[in-house]
């Protein structure tokens, strides 16, 4: 069985794996319950570790810092976008299928299709205006390893840890992020996925894509 991308079906994850990833949400969602009762700074890696039942051991295997489990959900999200980039159909127009993937984890939030809850506005504040935290989602951006960049990467034919792929990522999340203040800010409240499809609509008038020499795929995707 292949996906709409032609590549072939992803096995089902393991009941360890499946364990794995319910450990890891369960120490970030107690770092993120914490973090908004008491603040950040407030906040230690012992008392998240209490708080989701584990040992402080365990929070180690997962995560080198609260702030790192903090972003956690961002990092997820990003992680899902770039599965989602690699599914899209092979002949979608780049910005298209980028729109799409990054679009993709934010279907199901309660911030994305309809007006967001106090509470899920306060959550995006939390992590998304505290500046370690933003070093922290920066730090992911300029590594070499970006999951984002790499998934561009494939698509056009391109080294994933070249230039135009880790530019490219890199404008991704800062459009992403910047639409993220917009929209906590935006008074009445309304839905995140209009607004930010529309961010990403104005970053890819901005952002050429590659000459077709540059990478195979350039032949066949053209400009938007």
């Amino acid at each position: 069985m292949t996906n709409p991308s032609g590549q072939p079906a992803k096995k089902p994850l393991s009941l360890r794996e499946r364990n794995r990833i319910a450990t890891r949400d369960a120490i970030a969602e107690a770092a993120i319950q914490l973090a908004m009762l008491r603040g950040i700074h407030d906040v230690r890696i012992e008392d998240i570790a209490a708080e989701a039942g584990v040992s402080t051991r365990t929070f180690s295997n997962y995560f080198s810092s609260k702030y790192e489990a903090l972003t956690c959900r961002h990092a997820q999200r990003m992680h899902h976008a770039a599965v989602a980039l690699r599914d899209q159909p092979a002949d979608k127009p780049l910005w298209s299928a980028i729109a799409d993937a990054v679009l993709a984890p934010w279907q199901s939030s309660a911030a994305g299709l309809d007006t967001p809850s106090p509470e899920t506005l306060a959550e995006l504040r939390l992590l998304f205006c505290d500046s370690a935290l933003q070093g922290e989602i920066l730090k992911d951006v300029l590594n070499d390893r970006n999951e984002f960049a790499h998934a561009i990467g494939d698509r056009l034919g391109l080294d994933g840890r070249g230039l135009y792929c880790r530019l490219l990522s890199a404008a991704v999340t800062t459009v992403t992020q910047v639409t993220i203040d917009i929209f906590h800010e935006a008074d009445p409240p309304a839905p995140l996925l209009p607004l930010l499809r529309e961010a990403l609509g104005l970053l890819s008038s901005a952002f050429p894509i590659p000459a077709p020499e540059t990478g195979a795929a350039g032949k066949s995707e053209g400009k938007e």
